[in-house]
C-alpha cells in the first residue's frame, strides 16, 4: 500500500494506521478523520487495488456525511488489499485477524461497505464489540438489506428533479454498478415512475429504451450472474454507461470513475453520487459548466450510515425510512437553495454546511 504524503488539514485525518499481518498476508490501513462530533463510523472496504490514500479521502467523505446527516459521530474509513471473493474460511480469517488488530481503536465503528456485508460485521461484533450493519438475528438493521442507501439517493433524486422541473413519471436512469446501492436505488426510482433504462457491472453495460426489468436483474445479480447475462436488452461494454442519454445518471461503484477524460460523455441532466468520491473534482466542475446538476455523494447517500447510526444507539428499523427521508429531503433541498442562491458548485455549498457543523461541534470538545 502507498504512503500519505502531504494529506491533511484542519479536520483531519486525525489518526491512520496501517495494520500487516505477514502471516496471513494481511494488509490493511484504517483512517480516523475527525471525532469532533463523536466517535467515527464509516465502512470496512475490501478490494485488491485499495490504498492509504483511498482510505483517508473516504474517511473525509465520511466526517462530511455524518456531520451534514447530523449524526453524532465522525468520520472514518477502513480498507483491506485482497479479493472480496477468496474462499469463505479464510476470509473470515483475515476479518477476524483485522477486528483484532482494531481493538484498541475505539474512536472507530466498523460498518459494512464494498466486499464486506452484515455477516462480515457480525465477525468484527464478535471479535471486538463494535461494528454497525449488523444481521437480523445480532440486533442488527441490516442496511443493505433493506436498502438503505438507495432510498435516501432516490429521495434526493425526487428533490432535485422538483428543482430542474424534472417529472418523475417517465424519468430515464442510467446506473453504473449494480450492486448493493445501485439495485435498491433502481427499485425505489421504478416505484416512483422512472425507468431505468440502463445499468452496468465490471463486465459490461446493458440498455434498453424501454425500461429494464429490475426485478429480473435483481434476481440475476443475487445468482452471482452479471446484467450482461439479462436477455431483456442490448448488449455493450462497461464503458458504455457513460455516454447512454437518460435524465439521471447515477455512479454507484468505486471512487473517481468520472474524470477529465470521461466527464463530457456524460448525457443526463442530474448525477446523484451514489457512491463515495465516484467524481473527480475537476470531472465535477466540467458537469456543472454545462448545466449538469450534480448531487454531491455525502449528502445524497447517507442513508446507510443514517440507518447504522440509527441501529448503534438502540433504534429499530421500524423508524429508519422516515428519518432518512426527513434529513435527506431536508439537506439536500439546503444545498441546492445555497448553490442556486450563491452561484457556486452544489459541493462546495454542501462542504460548508457540513464543515460549520463539524467546528461548532469541535467547541464543545476538549483537544489535547
Amino acid at each position: 500500500m502507498d504512503e500519505i504524503f502531504g494529506f491533511g488539514d484542519e479536520l483531519g485525518p486525525g489518526k491512520v494506521l496501517h495494520i500487516y499481518l505477514p502471516k496471513l498476508g494481511l494488509r490493511s490501513v484504517v483512517a480516523v478523520d475527525n471525532t469532533a462530533c463523536g466517535a467515527s463510523i464509516g465502512g470496512v472496504r475490501f478490494a485488491p487495488d485499495v490504498t492509504a490514500e483511498e482510505a483517508c479521502r473516504l474517511a473525509r467523505a465520511m466526517t462530511l456525511k455524518n456531520a451534514a446527516a447530523g449524526l453524532p459521530h465522525g468520520g472514518g474509513k477502513a480498507v483491506i488489499a485482497g479479493d472480496p471473493k477468496m474462499d469463505a474460511p479464510r476470509k473470515e480469517e483475515w476479518i477476524r485477524a483485522f477486528a483484532q488488530a482494531i481493538s484498541s481503536l475505539e474512536d472507530y465503528i466498523a460498518g459494512p461497505d464494498m466486499g464486506t456485508d452484515e455477516i462480515a460485521m457480525g465477525w468484527i461484533q464478535d471479535e471486538i464489540g463494535r461494528a454497525v450493519g449488523l444481521p437480523r438475528e445480532l440486533g442488527g438493521i441490516p442496511l443493505d438489506e433493506i436498502g438503505a442507501t438507495g432510498f435516501g439517493l432516490s429521495v434526493a433524486i425526487e428533490v432535485a428533479a422538483k428543482t430542474i422541473s424534472l417529472t418523475m413519471q417517465g424519468a430515464r436512469v442510467a446506473i453504473q454498478g449494480f450492486g448493493a446501492v445501485g439495485k435498491h436505488a433502481a427499485r425505489f426510482l421504478v416505484g416512483k415512475g422512472c425507468r431505468v433504462v440502463a445499468c452496468s457491472d465490471t463486465r459490461g453495460t446493458v440498455s434498453t429504451d424501454d425500461g429494464l426489468d429490475i426485478d429480473g436483474l435483481i434476481a440475476l445479480k443475487e445468482a452471482g450472474k452479471s446484467v450482461t447475462e439479462f436477455a431483456g436488452g442490448e448488449n455493450s461494454g462497461p464503458e458504455a454507461i457513460l455516454g447512454v442519454p437518460c435524465d439521471v445518471w447515477i455512479p454507484a461503484a468505486r471512487p473517481d470513475v468520472v474524470n477529465r477524460d470521461n466527464a463530457a460523455m456524460l448525457d443526463t441532466r442530474i448525477v446523484a453520487e451514489g457512491a463515495n468520491i465516484p467524481c473527480t473534482l475537476e470531472a465535477e466542475a466540467m458537469l456543472a459548466q454545462r448545466g449538469v446538476l450534480v448531487l454531491p455523494d455525502f449528502v445524497v447517500n447517507a442513508g446507510g450510515v443514517i440507518c447504522a447510526a440509527i441501529e448503534y444507539h438502540g433504534g429499530t428499523g421500524s423508524s429508519v425510512f422516515g428519518v432518512i427521508e426527513e434529513k435527506i429531503r431536508r439537506n439536500t433541498a439546503s444545498v441546492l437553495e445555497t448553490a442556486i442562491r450563491t452561484h457556486t458548485y452544489t459541493r462546495d455549498a454542501a462542504i460548508e454546511m457540513a464543515a460549520q457543523r463539524v467546528h461548532k461541534a469541535a467547541r464543545a470538545r476538549r483537544w489535547g
